[in-house]
């Protein structure tokens, strides 16, 4: 047998040749200029959100360490003038004087009131207003509870708090009808006839005699969601690129016809 007899390719064999090597115009990654740009825009925009959320995880989980740090330590008299306030922010401090009851304010706070009443200090001092606690409903007028008057000279253990501003849809204060709803500083302060203040609250630990006001108000409860914040952005960004690639990948009208069940 002649050991040169060449093989001829068959008609169906040239055929699937050519159509690998044909470039499907109908297939392929085209998404459009305007949908690209709203990606672009999207991505940019989800991508900074997210890490603007991470800037903040950090910076939250380093001030709630500082809180648990400053509420830890020993209380200390606190200053005749503060000067750096943040350094004294949830920080345990003394404080000697006499309550200006006359002048006591009661702010609501949930399904009662916290007691705010300037303490009068001894060593020269700006007067304090001091959180003594929180009493019921009933416990608003001080009649109600006389032996939490106290009179003379006391000393206070408390947590400095830092003024602060109100909610959105907390309602205003009515200095002239002693209606107080958040704790503006300088309005109570002059509502109290005080011509100088120190600029912060003392929030009370300890409890008045006969059980009102009840100290301990201080809330060290801060929210810290930045983590699902930075979760949900990032969330964001990866679905919108997702659904642009799947969008942006064309296929040829026979294989939309085939699985849409279209006869062309």
């Amino acid at each position: 047998m002649p050991s040169n007899i060449a093989i001829a390719p068959s008609k169906d064999l040239l055929n699937l040749g050519r159509r690998a090597m044909t470039v499907n115009p109908d297939r392929g990654f085209r998404p459009g200029l305007w949908p690209t740009i709203f990606t672009i825009f999207g991505l940019v925009l989800l991508v900074g959100l997210g890490t603007w959320q991470i800037q903040r995880l950090a910076w939250k989980t380093d001030l709630l360490a500082d809180i648990a740090q400053r509420s830890a330590a020993d209380p200390v008299p606190l200053p005749a003038e503060l000067d750096d306030l943040t350094r004294w922010r949830y920080r345990p401090v003394t404080v000697t004087g006499r309550f200006d009851h006359a002048a006591e304010m009661a702010v609501h706070a949930g399904r009662g009131y916290h007691i705010i009443t300037p303490l009068i200090r001894l060593d020269g001092g700006s007067p304090v207003l001091v959180v003594r606690g929180e009493v019921p409903p009933d416990g608003r007028d001080p009649d109600s509870r006389p032996d939490g008057q106290e009179s003379g000279v006391v000393s206070v253990t408390g947590i400095v708090r830092l003024p602060s501003r109100p909610g959105l849809f907390v309602p205003k204060n009515d200095p002239q009808a002693n209606l107080w709803y958040w704790r503006d500083l300088p309005a109570m302060a002059a509502h109290a006839g005080l011509q100088r203040v120190a600029p912060v609250f003392v929030e009370a630990t300890q409890t008045a005699k006969g059980g009102w006001p009840r100290g301990g108000v201080t809330n060290y409860t801060i929210s810290n969601n930045h983590l699902s914040y930075v979760i949900t952005w990032y969330g964001l960004a990866l679905a919108l690129l997702a659904i642009y690639l799947v969008f942006g990948w064309r296929r040829p009208p026979s294989e939309t016809g085939a699985k849409t069940g279209v006869k062309r």
